[in-house]
C-alpha cells in the first residue's frame, strides 16, 4: 500500500470525507471493523481540534491528512499552519468528575491517546503543526 493524501478545507462538514478516507485505507491495510472505527475516530478528533483550535473555524484554511503505511504500522499525519498547540499543558481528565458534571468536549487528545498506539505532536514555529497517529496491525 502506498502513501495517500487528502487535503480538506477547515470545515467540520469535511470530517465525513476524512473518516471515509481513513476508514477505507485502514480496512485495506487489514484492520478489523473495530480497529478501523477506532482509527477513524482518533483522526476525526485530531482534525476537529485543528478546525476548532488551530484555525478557530476559519474555513479559508486547509489541513492535510497523510496516510503512511509500512509493514505493520499504519501512520496518519495531520498537518496544519494554524495556532500552535502544546500537549504538555494538557492534564489527563478525571473521567468520574467529567461524567458527574455532564461536561462536553475536551476529550479529544485523551481519546486519541486511548485509541491509538502512538500520538506525537511536532511543531515548526510559524510554519507547520503536525499530529502523528500510529496504530500497529497485530496479525
Amino acid at each position: 500500500m502506498k502513501q495517500l493524501t487528502l487535503t480538506i478545507e477547515s470545515r467540520t462538514e469535511q470530517l465525513i470525507a476524512v473518516r471515509n478516507f481513513v476508514s477505507v485505507a485502514a480496512q485495506d491495510f487489514g484492520f478489523n471493523d473495530e480497529e478501523v472505527s477506532k482509527i477513524a475516530l482518533a483522526v476525526d478528533e485530531a482534525c476537529t481540534n485543528v478546525i476548532k483550535h488551530a484555525y478557530r473555524f476559519d474555513a479559508t484554511k486547509r489541513l492535510k491528512v497523510t496516510i503512511k503505511p509500512a509493514r505493520t504500522r499504519f501512520e496518519v499525519l495531520i498537518a496544519d499552519t494554524g495556532l500552535r498547540f502544546d500537549p504538555n499543558n494538557l492534564q489527563t481528565p478525571d473521567m468520574r468528575e467529567y461524567l458527574r458534571n455532564f461536561k462536553q468536549g475536551g476529550l479529544g487528545v485523551y481519546l486519541m491517546k486511548t485509541l491509538m498506539d502512538e500520538v506525537e505532536y511536532h511543531m515548526t514555529p510559524g510554519k507547520k503543526n503536525e499530529v502523528r497517529l500510529v496504530k500497529y496491525l497485530r496479525r
